[in-house]
């Protein structure tokens, strides 16, 4: 294939690749490995860590970088030469926003860790959403005590009434040091990463590795996270599902996550 004809095809996971059931539809999959077969490159790109993505990552039968943790983690599982960049929320700062959420009483935290997930209660829903039930890398405890290094991400559980005093102590008092945004419901989880971070980030680098133009970039997504990825590709798809604002951003709109949303699109656009 030449080069002007190969894309990028950006890949986020919950609300956009995988259904409702956590899974890839079997048409979708379809569609994204014959992508591959004819010289495309499928990358995802997504808040969550490694260790709870690499089971889609080998599902594609991937061989290509991957984007986890809204781009504070970047890394190619087949290629060192790709380089490693880890860029985690500084201690203290993750230790004041846990204060923080101790005196709202929030719901729960979780760190994200380079190689484990702490949870500050236990939580069976909250382990189904982190794939973590068994899972020996996870301990639960209060992250006052546990959390002891720089943790990739913070995950914060509020109370539904307790989203907008958060998000606004988030930007009074750690606006210049961490990046935050918030799911929709009905988990309503404000995800924090280190100022300046986003998969926009790691898409360029990607791009880059692969020398692939803007243009050619193909970007999914549903949530707010996926924002600055769907602005930066140069053909930022939004699911059905997605949110009203990341919507009004993107290029096109395709089907729901539930009814082969970027396979449909894929296949036409790229006449697979």
């Amino acid at each position: 294939m030449k080069n002007n004809n190969r894309h990028l095809i950006a890949l986020d996971l919950d609300g956009t690749l995988l259904t409702s059931k956590k899974e890839i539809s079997d048409t979708t999959k379809q569609v994204l490995i014959q992508a591959i077969d004819e010289g495309h490159i499928v990358v995802i790109a997504t808040g969550r860590s490694h260790r709870t993505s690499s089971l889609y990552y080998d599902t594609l039968r991937l061989s290509t970088p991957i984007i986890n943790n809204n781009g504070a983690f970047i890394h190619h599982p087949k290629d060192k030469s790709f380089g490693s960049y880890h860029q985690p929320l500084p201690h203290q700062t993750a230790l004041a926003v846990v204060d923080a959420c101790y005196e709202l009483d929030v719901e729960n935290i979780i760190a994200q860790m380079f190689d484990s997930v702490l949870i500050d209660r236990h939580n069976d829903s909250i382990l189904n959403v982190f794939n973590s039930a068994g899972d020996p890398s996870l301990k639960i405890g209060k992250l006052k005590n546990i959390l002891e290094t720089d943790p990739t991400a913070l995950l914060i559980h509020p109370k539904q009434e307790q989203v907008k005093k958060l998000n606004d102590h988030l930007n009074d008092y750690h606006a210049e040091v961490i990046s935050h945004r918030t799911w929709a419901a009905p988990w309503n989880i404000i995800e924090i990463v280190k100022k300046g971070l986003s998969k926009a980030v790691g898409l360029e680098k990607v791009s880059n590795y692969y020398n692939i133009p803007r243009e050619n970039i193909i970007a999914f997504g549903d949530e707010d996270n996926d924002l600055e990825m769907i602005e930066y590709a140069g053909v930022g798809v939004a699911m059905e599902n997605g949110i009203k604002q990341l919507k009004s951003v993107a290029n096109h709109v395709t089907n729901t996550n539930d009814q082969d949303g970027i396979g449909v699109f894929l296949k036409d656009y790229l006449k697979i």
